[in-house]
């Protein structure tokens, strides 16, 4: 029989983890796509992982965001435009990638870069240290003092919920898409999906042949046009073309899936809508989408000069986040620019 696991009680700021991340020039909170893309930016501009900066992530099991959907469900962009520059998905460049296929993609991409994250240690608070140059931040292992603190623990961290999601009492089940599996964990009956954005119709696509569907959007059912991507004709012509199609509902409706206006409230099994109406469900899907990962940074951590990514403390950066940067910061061609911005901000600080 295995001995049982001794369980270890340090006292505060002396876990033996702490000696190994004190000191070092930069840590990088979230070892993601944000994270291995600063990495590669540091290792760029001559920094050696370990060494000049470390990689820390909360997960105890070091997988990803990307491990945590539904098997199924494929990118909105092709795979030519879910990759980080002049490093390609494997594959077919013009199929819609799986969150398994990004998955594998980082860990091949953290092992050619070198870098050796530290799996469950989570970001507390990030203060100055008195007046000088030094970060103090405060993690579950203790308190770690540095030079430079990138957050790059991204813009889809934790699921987001309704306020009156607390006011749903169904039958079945009620869950967030972030742990929907298979159409399994469903039982029969009425099933509302709120939120009609690609998550939402992905699902609701995948329930529509075995459940009663009803998708409830803000749109209130109105298509969208395809988006384009910028990338000049010259270098590459097809890149031009429509490559993903925003929420078909059209479609859902030949399916059978009901569309109906935005979801209001609810009182245990019965649902409100914008247009007044009411109706029961047994089991209710929220695809409304994530909160960033930045609860942990100061309170008000303005963009300083508008420029993105820098925060009003000196050394604090951000990375991978669309309100501290750009629109499209949270994907991986746009969090390399957020990356590499960063690298050079640090790369001139004294």
């Amino acid at each position: 029989m295995e001995r049982p696991r001794r369980s270890h009680h340090y006292p505060p700021g002396r876990h033996p983890l702490v000696a190994g991340l004190s000191h070092r020039r930069v840590i990088i909170v979230g070892a993601g796509q944000a994270g291995l893309a600063t990495a590669a930016a540091l290792i760029a501009r001559g920094m050696e992982p370990q060494r000049d900066f470390v990689v820390i992530d909360r997960s105890p099991r070091a997988q990803r965001a990307w491990s945590e959907r539904w098997p199924s469900m494929r990118l909105l962009s092709n795979a030519e435009h879910s990759s980080f520059p002049r490093r390609p998905l494997e594959g077919d460049p013009y199929r819609h990638p799986t969150p398994g296929d990004i998955e594998n993609y980082l860990h091949r991409f953290e092992a050619e870069l070198g870098v050796d994250p530290v799996w469950g240690v989570r970001a507390l608070t990030v203060t100055r240290y008195g007046t000088g140059p030094t970060l103090c931040l405060r993690t579950t292992v203790g308190e770690v003092q540095t030079r430079n603190i990138v957050c790059a623990t991204g813009a889809a961290a934790r699921p987001r919920f309704p306020e009156w999601a607390a006011d749903v009492e169904v039958e079945g089940v009620q869950m967030h898409t972030n742990a929907y599996r298979t159409r399994e964990q469903i039982p029969h009956g009425r099933v509302l999906i709120v939120g009609g954005g690609n998550a939402g119709v992905e699902v609701a696509f995948d329930l529509a042949n075995s459940h009663d569907v009803t998708l409830a959007v803000r749109s209130g059912g109105t298509e969208v046009q395809a988006r384009r991507f910028p990338t000049h004709p010259r270098f590459s012509p097809w890149r031009r073309r429509n490559v993903a199609q925003e929420p078909p509902y059209d479609a859902l409706r030949n399916r059978g899936v009901r569309i109906r206006d935005a979801t209001t409230g609810a009182q245990g099994t019965e649902f409100t809508f914008s247009d007044g109406s009411r109706q029961t469900y047994q089991s209710v899907v929220f695809a409304t989408g994530y909160v960033a990962g930045d609860e942990w940074l100061p309170t008000l951590p303005q963009l300083q000069r508008r420029i993105p990514t820098v925060t009003a403390l000196p050394g604090l950066f951000v990375a991978g986040i669309p309100t501290h940067s750009h629109a499209k910061a949270n994907t991986l061609p746009g969090v390399w620019t957020d990356a590499t911005r960063i690298a050079r901000f640090i790369h001139a600080r004294p």
